[in-house]
């Protein structure tokens, strides 16, 4: 990267604090601008991550001529107007995931980009991480043999409230949405496109799902065991076991600082990292890499994995309403 990539930031809540400081300490990015529709919020953000400029609308940040690039952190249920927005101001976007509530809507975002010329990604920040990539490559080189399952959980005790975003569905709440996004992701990369999806789980008062176990197969028989819950917190680790091996990713998969690989009965091989925000830098890093390049999507998180991803979780939804 040969020049500073200028930034704005969509939103201001805890993702848009965390991916805004990344993003104003890297010394070839910087924060030119803050968004939200309270103008106050915006302000404050602005101040904290050294940007110039704050905006009362996203309209308003989208058209800012000092921005380049932005990042998209605004309740999900915002995401399709922001990143729509964006896209035609001619402005490179990084949105948050999940793009959108559904796979019709991320389809029309995606054709939308196409259509314009403009670059899109969806911020899955668990593939940049160093050690999720490096057994992305271990499963690819057949390091572990024929993989024969995965096993992955995400969850977290949440306080039941209908107005708070993760249990509100026009907010775009449910498990599978802020959760799911990573089991189901984490699957279709180390194993591709799933044969089959068989979804069960519970529903809040609210009707979106409060927790859910999907169980993935494959024409190969492999299988995946994918469990997200609001209501309590899990493991938060994903464990893949091929014929040869098993690794696994901890203490969290989506944001690992440990990889453990197991081959017969030999000690385990430990690769460790200490920067769980690695990933955060490393999608960032790969949105001016694209544009440095003149690419309008990543082949690290391409937009046709987004869309597949949306459909997934789609399928399971509806399983059980």
């Amino acid at each position: 990267m040969a020049v500073t990539l200028a930034w704005g930031v969509a939103g201001t809540g805890r993702i848009a604090r965390t991916v805004g400081a990344v993003i104003a300490a890297h010394p070839q990015m910087r924060v030119a601008a803050v968004g939200s529709r309270d103008l106050t919020r915006a302000g404050e953000l602005a101040r904290e991550l050294g940007a110039a400029t704050a905006h009362g609308s996203y309209d308003d940040l989208v058209v800012d001529p000092q921005v380049q690039a932005v990042y998209v952190a605004t309740p999900h249920a915002q995401h399709a107007e922001v990143v729509s927005a964006a896209l035609r101001a001619g402005r490179a976007v990084l949105s948050e995931k999940p793009m959108t509530h559904t796979p019709q809507e991320t389809l029309r975002l995606v054709e939308l980009a196409r259509a314009t010329g403009v670059f899109l990604m969806e911020g899955m920040w668990m593939r940049f991480n160093p050690l999720v990539q490096q057994l992305h490559r271990l499963v690819v080189d057949g390091e572990l043999g024929q993989i024969r399952s995965l096993c992955a959980s995400m969850g977290l005790a949440s306080p039941y409230d209908p107005a708070e975003r993760l249990w509100n569905p026009a907010l775009g709440g449910g498990a599978l949405l802020d959760l799911g996004v990573y089991t189901a992701d984490l699957a279709r990369l180390l194993l591709g496109a799933p044969e089959t999806v068989l979804a069960r789980g519970s529903l809040a008062p609210t009707g979106v799902d409060a927790e859910s176990t999907l169980l993935l197969s494959w024409t190969d028989g492999a299988q995946a065991v994918l469990t997200q819950s609001l209501l309590t917190r899990l493991p938060g680790t994903a464990t893949v076991i091929g014929t040869t091996g098993w690794a696994e990713l901890s203490p969290t998969f989506h944001g690992p600082l440990r990889l453990s690989v197991h081959r017969g009965g030999d000690d385990a091989v430990v690769t460790e990292i200490a920067d769980r925000a690695a990933g955060f830098v490393g999608e960032l890093q790969e949105v001016a890499r694209c544009l440095d390049e003149g690419r309008t999507e990543s082949d690290t998180m391409p937009l046709a994995d987004t869309v597949a991803n949306a459909r997934l979780l789609q399928d399971a939804r509806d399983q059980f309403g």
